[in-house]
C-alpha cells in the first residue's frame, strides 16, 4: 500500500471526538449515557435564520459562491464588528469560511514557514496545536495556571516571545476553562505585543457573548487600536446562534493577510454554502434578544454545575467567567481506584473510568495541555446536568 503523508504522524484525533465516539457506542449498547464532552449549544438555530436559508434555496441561490463570502454576508459581518466590537473593517478586510476552524487554518497556511513558532496559551482548544503543525509551524505553549484564573500573564507572554514567533493565539472566553479577560488584563497583554511588531495576533472570539457576572467582553484590536494592523479577529455563528452545523466562520483583518487567506481558501474549498450564508445574514441582522436570554440560561447552568461538583471528594471546581465549560481539578482523585477496579493515575484514566462505569462523557485535561483536569460542558439541559453531576459525585465518593 502506498505510504501516507509524514505530516500526519504527529496529528491526533480530537479527544472530544474520541470520547464522543465511545459515548455513542455505549449508548448503542443500551446504556443511558450523558455526554458532557461536546462543545455544542443544545439550543435550536433561530427560526428566522432557518427561514432565510429556505427562501434562498427556493429563489435558486444555489450556485457557486464567491470564495471570500457573499456581499450580503460580508456586509452583515462588517455591521456585526461595528455593533458588537467597535471595529471598522472594509469589505476587502473580511473573509467568510467553513467555520472558525478554516479561518484559523487559512491564516496559518498563508503565513507560517517551517520553524515559525505559534504561541498558544495553555489550556487550549485541542485543534490549535495540530493546525500549527499542519502549517509547518511549531506550537509553543504558555502556561496559564489556575492560580491566575487560567489567564495569560504578561510576564509569561514576554518570556515566551522569540525572534521566530509568528503568531499568538488568544481565546478568551476560553475553551476549555471558561476564563475571560477584563479590559485591564487584555490591555496588559497588548502592552507586551506592542514591543514585538513581528508577531501576528489571532483572537478566537467564538464565545464573546457568553460572559457572566457583569464582565464585559473585549477583543484586543478594540482594546488597543495600535495593534489592529497585526490582528486577525476571528468569530462565527456557531456558539452565539447555535449554528454549529451550518459551518459559518468569519474574520476581519488587514487587507494583505485577508487576500492571502482567501487565496489559500480558494485552493482548499473555495466559498462556503450559499444557503448557510443566507442563514448567517439573517442571524447577524435579525433580532438579537436571544443572545442575552441564552447567556442567562448558561450562567444558571454554570452555577448549578459548580455547586453540585463542589460536593465531589477530590474535585476542585474553579468558577469560570464565560463560555459553557467548567474545568475541575481532579488531583485529589489520583492514586486511587474506581469501584470497578480501574486505577486512576491521571486525568485520562479518570475520564475513561467515569465514562465506562457511570456513563458520563467528559474530556481529559491532557487533551487541552494541562493536567490533572477534566472538561465538563454544560451546554445541555438542566435535568441531564443534574443527573450527570450526581453520577460524578457518586464516582468520586466510591474511589478508594
Amino acid at each position: 500500500m502506498p505510504a501516507l503523508a509524514g505530516r500526519l504522524k504527529d496529528i491526533a484525533v480530537s479527544a472530544s471526538v474520541v470520547m464522543g465516539v465511545r459515548a455513542r457506542a455505549l449508548a448503542a449498547e443500551g446504556h443511558k449515557v450523558i455526554s458532557l464532552a461536546s462543545g455544542e449549544p443544545d439550543f435550536a438555530t433561530p427560526d428566522h435564520a432557518i427561514e432565510a436559508a429556505h427562501q434562498a434555496a427556493l429563489k435558486g441561490d444555489t450556485k457557486y459562491p464567491p470564495t471570500d463570502g457573499t456581499p450580503a454576508l460580508k456586509k452583515a459581518v462588517q455591521m456585526k464588528f461595528r455593533r458588537d466590537n467597535g471595529l471598522d473593517y472594509a469589505l476587502d478586510e473580511i473573509l467568510v469560511a467553513n467555520g472558525g476552524k478554516q479561518i484559523i487554518m487559512d491564516a496559518l497556511l498563508a503565513t507560517c514557514d517551517p520553524g515559525d513558532e505559534v504561541l498558544i496559551p495553555a489550556p487550549y482548544w485541542v485543534s490549535y496545536a495540530d493546525m500549527a503543525k499542519l502549517a509547518t509551524g511549531t506550537p509553543t505553549f504558555v502556561s496559564c495556571p489556575q492560580n491566575n484564573g487560567f489567564k495569560l500573564r504578561p510576564e509569561d507572554l514576554e518570556a515566551a516571545i522569540t525572534p521566530r514567533t509568528k503568531w499568538l493565539i488568544l481565546n478568551f472566553p476560553n475553551n476549555p476553562t471558561g476564563a475571560a479577560c477584563s479590559r485591564a488584563e487584555m490591555q496588559a497583554i497588548a502592552e507586551v505585543l506592542l514591543r514585538h511588531p513581528h508577531v501576528w495576533i489571532m483572537t478566537d472570539d467564538m464565545y464573546e457573548h457568553l460572559v457572566y457576572d457583569g464582565l464585559e467582553f473585549c477583543t484586543i484590536a478594540e482594546v488597543e487600536p495600535r495593534l489592529k494592523e497585526r490582528v486577525l479577529t476571528v468569530n462565527g455563528t456557531s456558539k452565539t446562534y447555535a449554528m454549529t452545523g451550518w459551518r459559518v466562520g468569519f474574520a476581519g483583518g488587514p487587507k494583505t493577510l485577508i487576500k492571502a487567506m482567501a487565496n489559500m481558501q480558494g485552493q482548499l474549498t473555495s466559498g462556503i454554502s450559499t444557503i448557510s450564508q443566507a442563514a448567517a445574514v439573517a442571524a447577524l441582522e435579525g433580532p438579537q434578544d436571544l443572545i442575552a436570554e441564552r447567556a442567562a440560561i448558561y450562567r444558571e447552568r454554570r452555577d448549578l454545575v459548580c455547586g453540585l461538583l463542589a460536593e465531589a471528594p477530590g474535585l476542585s471546581c474553579h468558577k469560570p467567567e464565560g463560555a459553557f465549560y467548567v474545568y475541575p481539578n481532579i488531583a485529589g482523585c489520583l492514586g486511587k481506584s474506581s469501584k470497578g477496579g480501574r486505577a486512576i493515575g491521571n486525568d485520562t484514566d479518570f475520564a475513561l473510568a467515569l465514562l465506562e462505569e457511570k456513563h458520563v462523557a467528559t474530556v481529559q485535561g491532557a487533551a487541552y495541555g494541562m493536567s490533572p483536569y477534566i472538561r465538563v460542558s454544560y451546554a445541555t439541559d438542566t435535568e441531564s446536568l443534574r443527573e450527570a453531576c450526581r453520577r460524578i459525585v457518586e464516582f468520586c465518593r466510591e474511589l478508594s
